[in-house]
């Protein structure tokens, strides 16, 4: 169950790199672009609210015993989350603004302005970075732990193979303790019948 949580994480992770580059670069596109940019992210922020529903039925299936580390996990995907629907919106507010200086021939230029994007944009590209970061580790964690699960098969493995081993070993000592047992009997046997003759009456 938590290997199928761990893979909707990563993907989110990815995801939500993905949406804080190009929110990023929604101010500096020429219109065209900036209208098909938009609606780009508003698809893949569908998506990450999809694997946020995901991993939320996947912390349910969790034993209560082993839940809270990945509920915390959760409220923080879902802040984040947050953040980039706001960000989001302030993109979308400045394209609104600079579409409506175009047609009022504003050109929105001001050193203010400039200085606050680039601000903005640093911030949101620093996130990305982040972001990507925790996607690496979380995939370097996760390799660590099948790597573990190996280790623990093949040992398992090793016990089983010397199970196997001891019980052939023993089922050997115990037909050699049969036959012994049966040379006993036939020998037993043999003494008592040559008693019983000595003992007859002779004719």
């Amino acid at each position: 169950m938590s290997s199928d949580f761990e893979g909707y994480e990563q993907d989110f992770a990815v995801l939500t790199a993905e949406i804080t580059s190009k929110i990023a670069r929604v101010p500096r596109l020429p219109p065209d672009e900036k209208k098909q940019m938009v609606a780009n992210v508003e698809k893949q922020l569908e998506e990450a609210k999809e694997l946020l529903e995901q991993m939320d039925l996947e912390v349910r299936e969790i034993p209560p015993q082993s839940r809270g580390m990945y509920s915390n996990r959760m409220r923080s995907y879902k802040q984040e989350m947050g953040k980039l629907e706001t960000d989001f919106k302030r993109s979308r507010i400045a394209y609104s603004d600079e579409v409506r200086n175009e047609l009022l021939g504003d050109d929105g230029n001001s050193s203010e302005n400039q200085r606050a994007h680039l601000l903005d944009n640093t911030e949101r590209l620093e996130r990305s970075s982040r972001r990507l970061e925790a996607g690496y580790q979380i995939a370097v964690e996760t390799e660590q732990i099948g790597q573990e699960m190996l280790e623990n098969l093949s040992h398992d493995r090793e016990k089983i193979q010397r199970a196997r081993e001891r019980l052939r070993e023993t089922d050997a000592n115990l037909g050699k303790s049969s036959r012994i047992l049966t040379g006993m009997l036939r020998r037993g046997c043999s003494v008592e019948k040559q008693f019983n003759l000595s003992l007859a009456p002779k004719a």
